[in-house]
C-alpha cells in the first residue's frame, strides 16, 4: 500500500510538473517564433511606464 502511494505521488509530481514546464517552453518558442516585430512590446511599455519612478527597497539593484 505505501508503495502505490509513492508511486500515486511521483506520478502527480510529474504529471504537474512536466504540464507547468510545456506551458512556459511552449510561450517561449511562440513568442519567438511569431512574435514578429512586437516581441518586446509589453516589456517596453512597462519601462516607459516606471520612468522616472524611484527606486523603493533595499541596496540591490536589479537592472
Amino acid at each position: 500500500m505505501v508503495q502505490f502511494f509513492i508511486d500515486f505521488t511521483l506520478v502527480a509530481i510529474l504529471v504537474i510538473g512536466i504540464t507547468a514546464l510545456m506551458g512556459v517552453i511552449v510561450n517561449g518558442i511562440g513568442e519567438n517564433l511569431f512574435g514578429g516585430s512586437k516581441k518586446k512590446e509589453h516589456t517596453l511599455q512597462t519601462a516607459h511606464t516606471q520612468t522616472g519612478w524611484k527606486l523603493v527597497g533595499g541596496k540591490k539593484i536589479s537592472r
